[in-house]
């Protein structure tokens, strides 16, 4: 257990390192942990509204960080590429990331154009219906991807780092939450980029 906490916290410590300079990033972080928070209550009871809300709200301003405002270019914080920090990602890089988001975008496409899911399941009933069958979708979705790249890490590098990156991904909300709860403090003053001192010093 004790080596299983600290893989934890290795790769909690790289996504932070890694992959959040930008204080915007880490807002729309901090937006997207309170919501799936949410999520993750509203799950016991409605699962439908819970997905609709973890994808729709805590899902897009989680990656629109990533994607729009975090910076790409060389990472001399940590003395790092890029191309180099994409190519050791754990879980899902930029380009993995734009597969899932499109698999996103495209389910309520397929839903408004087949009901049936092509036979699979029973035709929605009215705009509610159809919204109920776009968050079990997207439910099934977020569930299935983070079991594929689960399983995938077993055989790309061993079980116990599949395990720690799926405990990662599913107490990220938490973790987000008092990691970053002083970015748009930071923001307001005008800053935008991590100076990150406490990385900088564990080189």
């Amino acid at each position: 257990m004790t080596e299983f906490l600290q893989a934890l916290r290795q790769q909690r410590w790289d996504d932070h390192r890694y992959y959040h300079h930008s204080r915007i990033n880490q807002s729309l972080h901090l937006v997207s942990a309170l919501t799936f928070l949410a999520a993750y209550v509203i799950l016991f009871f409605d699962p439908a509204t819970a997905a609709l809300l973890a994808w729709g709200v805590s899902m897009t301003t989680r990656q629109a960080g990533h994607f729009f405002f975090e910076p790409k270019g060389y990472d001399h914080v940590n003395q790092v590429t890029h191309e180099h920090k994409e190519a050791i990602k754990v879980g899902y890089n930029l380009r993995r990331k734009v597969v899932l988001m499109a698999a996103w975008a495209l389910a309520p496409v397929v839903l408004w154009l087949s009901p049936s899911m092509f036979g699979l399941i029973e035709p929605a009933v009215g705009f509610a219906g159809y919204l109920h069958d776009v968050g079990i979708a997207w439910l099934a979705l977020g569930v299935g991807g983070l079991i594929f790249r689960t399983v995938h890490l077993f055989f790309l590098v061993d079980v116990k780092t599949g395990l720690v990156w799926a405990t990662k991904i599913l107490t990220d909300p938490f973790h987000d939450v008092m990691l970053y709860w002083r970015a748009p403090l930071y923001l307001l003053r005008g800053e935008l980029i991590d100076p990150m001192p406490h990385a900088r010093q564990s080189h």
